[in-house]
């Protein structure tokens, strides 16, 4: 099937189009390159535009009137970012995805998979979460998510839309053939940051929040390969119509997590880290950023039932993989 992702010049967004190449499908890519790597598109179907647009949407459905479905992947996603730029992220990811679900809809192309995330989840007193889980806020950026799922929401009751929401947690690790990786300079994650202090780029890693009310203090996070994350993709899209109504009170609307379904605590995932690394890195204790939580993990069951999937690459796997696209990236993106 042919497939448009939205920011599919994106860390996510290109390994899903890789994905559905591997399993015999076409992505046709949109991407506006404010953070998308032209790079990452390598030759595929792409069109340099804005998800608002409908002047762009017109011809990429012009010239690809077989596109299934829609994969929205774009959107800015830094959480201390969006706590200091609280407009630019209401109307990058809210204000132009309601202007193309519109646009979607006046096309009639109205099947959607929405990248959605689980920092929407308010914190549980053991940290696991699933789907019926109560929603809370903490930032800008989770604010976005929640509204634009629950816009997609409300389209699905209202008009002939189509939607399932994937809730992602914490991608880790980069494509297995190394066609693209995560992308940032100057990165804001975890597992950057600590390559960054591995290779010199930092003088130290600093471990910020250390007082939650978690097993060693640090938050506890769930980190899946983002080539685990990508594979579930494929098998929403080729499963879209049977999952699309199962276990889910909304006609037309479902939502299902995906993460590894265990937590794991920042400070368990810098040993492993060391782990992989072969040597201990030069660290320090920090107050927590701007917009950080406790945290939490996924309950995955509803992924096995409707998917059947499972996260299957080890945060080992996923820390290797992503040190060794940190070397290939220089070739790749000249930084």
């Amino acid at each position: 099937m042919k497939v448009l992702i939205t920011g599919g010049a994106g860390y996510i967004g290109s390994t899903v189009a890789s994905a559905l190449e591997d399993s015999g499908h076409v992505p046709v890519i949109l991407d506006s390159l404010v953070t998308g790597k032209k790079e990452f598109v390598h030759d595929r179907n792409f069109y340099h535009g804005d998800i608002s647009d409908k002047k762009i949407f017109e011809k990429i459905f012009s010239d690809h009137d077989d596109i299934e479905y829609t994969i929205h992947c774009a959107a800015l996603i830094v959480v201390p970012e969006s706590v200091e730029q609280p407009y630019r992220y209401y109307h990058e990811n809210v204000s132009k995805s309601l202007e193309m679900f519109k646009i979607l809809l006046d096309l009639n192309h109205s099947k959607i998979i929405f990248s959605s995330s689980a920092s929407i989840y308010a914190p549980t007193p053991q940290y696991q979460v699933n789907e019926d889980s109560p929603l809370a806020a903490n930032c800008p950026y989770a604010m976005t998510k929640i509204i634009t799922e629950t816009i997609l929401k409300d389209f699905c009751v209202a008009y002939p839309l189509k939607c399932i929401s994937l809730r992602y947690f914490n991608p880790i690790g980069a494509d297995p053939q190394f066609r693209s990786g995560p992308h940032d300079k100057n990165p804001s994650h975890l597992l950057g940051k600590l390559i960054d202090a591995a290779t010199g780029k930092l003088d130290v890693f600093k471990l910020t929040g250390v007082d939650w009310p978690t097993r060693d203090g640090s938050g506890i996070r769930d980190y899946i390969h983002v080539w685990d994350l990508a594979k579930a993709h494929v098998l929403a899209l080729e499963k879209f119509n049977n999952i699309l109504n199962s276990e889910t009170s909304t006609p037309n609307y479902n939502i299902i997590n995906l993460g590894a379904g265990k937590g794991i605590t920042v400070k368990e995932f810098i040993t492993a880290f060391e782990r992989v690394l072969g040597q201990e890195i030069k660290k320090k204790e920090a107050p927590p950023r701007l917009g950080d939580v406790a945290g939490g993990f996924a309950s995955c069951e509803k992924a096995d039932r409707l998917l059947g999937w499972k996260a299957t690459e080890t945060i080992e796997k996923g820390i290797a993989d992503a040190m060794k696209w940190d070397e290939k990236r220089t070739t790749i993106l000249g930084y």
